[in-house]
Formats: C-alpha cells, structure tokens, sequence
C-alpha cells in the first residue's frame, strides 16, 4: 500500500516555540524604558507582521485553486462530487463553460487523437487552448525485408493541422510506434541511422513540432530488455534520437529544435524487473528527452476486473519514479506527462468473465437504458455501476467522473507534472471543463 506523503515542515518553525518563548521572557525582564523599544518591535511583528504574512501566503498557495473552481461551469454548478447520479450526467454531460480557452490546469497536457474516433479531431480544434501538445496517432516504423519503412502519412490531416494553429498554440507531435525489428535496428549503425533519418525528414515535411515515440513496450514483448547490453543499446537509440531531433531548427519553431516525447509504462512493483522503465532510466534520458507520457491506465483487466487507475497506485507509481515527497527533482517531474484515461470498461462478471473498453457515448447508452445507481468506491477514487444485461448476466462498468479527473489533476498538480490524456474523442464533453 503506498504511504500518503508527509508535508515537510520548514526548519524555521521548528523553533517558534523557543522564540514566543523568548519574547515572553523578554517582557518579563523589561521593567526599564530602554528595553520597552525592542519589545515594542517584537509585539508588532508577531501581531501585525506575522498575521500580514500568513494571510499572503494562505493567498498564494490556495486562491489559485478557488478560482479556478469559481471560473469553470463544472465547479460552478457543484457538479464535481462523489456524489452523483445518472440524470445529471446524462443532462448535463454537453455543458461546458462559455470561455472554452481558459485553462485551469497550467501544466503541460498531451492530448491522444486517435483516426478510428473522429471526435477526438473536433474536441482537438474546440478546445485547443486546453492542450499544450496534440498527438494523432498516425505512424508505424516497420521493418520490410532489410529495409525500413515509415507508415502513416495517409493519417495526416494537413488542413486539420492548419486550423489548429490557427485557433491556438498547441504543438503537433504525432506518434510514432517502433514496430522495426529490435535486434536489427538496434544492433545496425545502419539501420538505427536510417530509421532517424525517416522521422526527421517526416518531421520536416509535414511540419511538426517533433515526435512521440513509443517503443519500450515493444522492446519488451520481443524480450531484448533482459540482456543488459541490448537494454543499453536501446536507451543509447532514445539518446540519439533526442539528440538528431534537437539539433533540427525551422523557422516555426525558430532555434528551439524539434522535441522528443517517450512513452514509458508504469512500472510492475516496486522492486524493479529488467523490462520495466526505472527511475535510473528516466535520469539517463532527461537531457534528450522533453517529456515522458506515463501510461498510468489500464491497471485492471477482463480476467481481473476492477478500477481504470487506483488514486494509491497513480501515487506509488510517481513516487517510484520521482523519490519521496518533498524531495523529487522538479527537473525531472517537470517531465512526466501523467496519463489519465478519457475511456471506461465495461467488465463481464458471470463465469469466463470478459468485456472491454467503452467510449463516451457507449456509456451514455449504458446509463440511458439501465439507469443504474452510481457508486464512489473511495479507495480506488473512482466511480462505478452495475447492471445485467439481456442474458441476466452480471457486468461492471468503471468510467471516469469529474471527481474521479479533478483528484487526478490534483495528485499531478502536487507533483509539478503534466498530463497526457488517452484519449480525447472517448470522454464527454464537461471533463474538458477542469482542463
């Protein structure tokens, strides 16, 4: 079970007993004029000063998050709570406030598009100013007999990326998905040369901001993340990769370069397996990599069903990465792109179990016909229904809430990390209200 963190508490108050303390005994001894001076002084700063301070830091730390929940329709309309019902989602699931380009959420977010949901294209464009970095879903790196080759650009919406910036400032990164034999490309100058010549005259070409690359899951389904020295060879190709990107300029992007994305998943347990993605790869990476989109989803499964993300395992897992509260490197959390999932499941709980992955509207359907009672299961933060479906078979479904999205977006913003969403054309329309 991962601990709560512990607020540190600054030195200086360790000692503010030892100096009311003092100050008492100051007024005690001070019967001669020449003292009265000095605890004159003392008396106005701790009943004038010290009170002004306090308030200026209540201000600071806390006005920031009661704004932002004056200024947004969700808040306004007290509808982030565990409390909910599915007439209120059902009616009020479309709202969203007037001012769609506000964002309340000021660290970076990485929003998924994928081509099989088309309104992941539209929300992109409505709420624009939300994102910071947009990533369609559109490449594949293959290998093709000895040879390689970049899939996708029949994905690419020229004029959708022109409306976008348009409207806004997000920059475009697509995915790119490492599909290319690890052994060969890895183990081949050539090949490894080649394959980040491809992206970068993709890149150039079509004109985005970098990329998002995806290829630590696959290097550990082929098992090469056991051997030490393939497991070297593949974060030395992320290495030069950051590097070859870097060094590329445009004049869009002026002399910032283009920008890498890596996509790494949560790690298993705490005690760390070879193919899983460590605290000790993410310090190897953080000078040649922007940002790390962390797939903090999925946690559970047709065969054991149960919540999207437990709140306690989003926690644990930063905390792995990052090191103990009060004492990660804002440098490196700067980095992290919290995944937090748009999409639902919908679980089978007869014998044989199954069931799978649900979008937005499948689960306004399932709240239209069934009506069902929603539940706040605490532990998990998340909520959930129940329902029997036509055969009397029993089913599960957990789908994100507002409440569930406003902790996520909490435990983030405590961590100084980013988010990245999986992804937008599965949510409903109020989640991009807390955004």
């Amino acid at each position: 079970m991962a601990k709560r963190r512990e607020r540190r508490v600054p030195p200086s108050s360790d000692r503010r007993e030892d100096r009311v303390e003092a100050s008492k005994r100051a007024i005690r001894r001070g019967g001669d004029s020449a003292s009265s001076p000095k605890i004159n002084i003392v008396l106005f700063l701790f009943v004038v000063i010290a009170p002004a301070i306090a308030v200026l830091v209540y201000r600071i730390r806390y006005a920031p998050r009661a704004n932002r929940a004056l200024s947004s329709y969700v808040h306004q309309q007290g509808l982030v709570k565990a409390d909910v019902n599915y007439q209120e989602i059902l009616s009020e699931n479309s709202k969203v406030s007037k001012n769609m380009s506000q964002r309340h959420y000021t660290y970076p977010v990485l929003a998924y598009i994928t081509p099989w949901n088309n309104k992941g294209y539209d929300i992109a464009k409505s709420f624009n100013s939300k994102f910071t970095h947009l990533s369609p879903v559109w490449y594949d790196l293959r290998s093709q007999g000895t040879n390689l080759v970049l899939e996708g650009r029949h994905n690419a919406d020229i004029g959708w990326i022109t409306e976008l910036r348009m409207k806004g400032d997000a920059r475009v990164f697509p995915r790119v998905v490492l599909e290319a034999i690890p052994k060969e490309l890895l183990r081949k100058k050539k090949q490894r040369d080649k394959a980040i010549e491809m992206i970068i005259t993709e890149c150039k070409e079509m004109d985005y901001d970098g990329i998002v690359l995806e290829s630590w899951s696959r290097w550990a389904a082929y098992g090469i993340l056991h051997d030490p020295e393939m497991r070297n060879m593949a974060l030395q190709f992320i290495k030069q990769l950051g590097q070859a990107l870097h060094s590329v300029s445009s004049e869009k992007n002026g002399k910032r370069g283009l920008q890498l994305i890596y996509v790494i998943g949560p790690p298993h347990s705490e005690k760390l397996q070879e193919h899983d993605f460590g605290p000790a790869d993410l310090r190897s990476l953080s000078d040649y990599v922007d940002g790390f989109s962390l797939m903090t989803y999925d946690f559970s499964g047709p065969h054991n069903p149960g919540p999207n993300a437990p709140l306690k395992w989003i926690h644990s897992t930063l905390q792995l990465l990052l090191g103990s509260a009060g004492k990660s490197d804002q440098n490196l959390a700067r980095k992290i792109l919290l995944g937090i999932n748009f999409y639902g499941n919908d679980f089978a709980l007869s014998k044989g179990g199954g069931g799978g992955a649900i979008t937005g509207r499948d689960y306004l359907s399932l709240l239209d016909k069934h009506k069902p009672v929603l539940q706040w299961e605490k532990n998990s933060g998340e909520h959930l229904f129940f329902y029997s479906d036509d055969h009397h078979a029993k089913h599960a479904v957990f789908y994100p809430s507002l409440m569930s999205i406003f902790l996520r977006l909490e435990e983030a913003r405590s961590w100084g990390v980013g988010i990245s969403i999986w992804e937008i054309g599965q949510g409903l329309d109020y989640f991009f209200d807390l955004l």
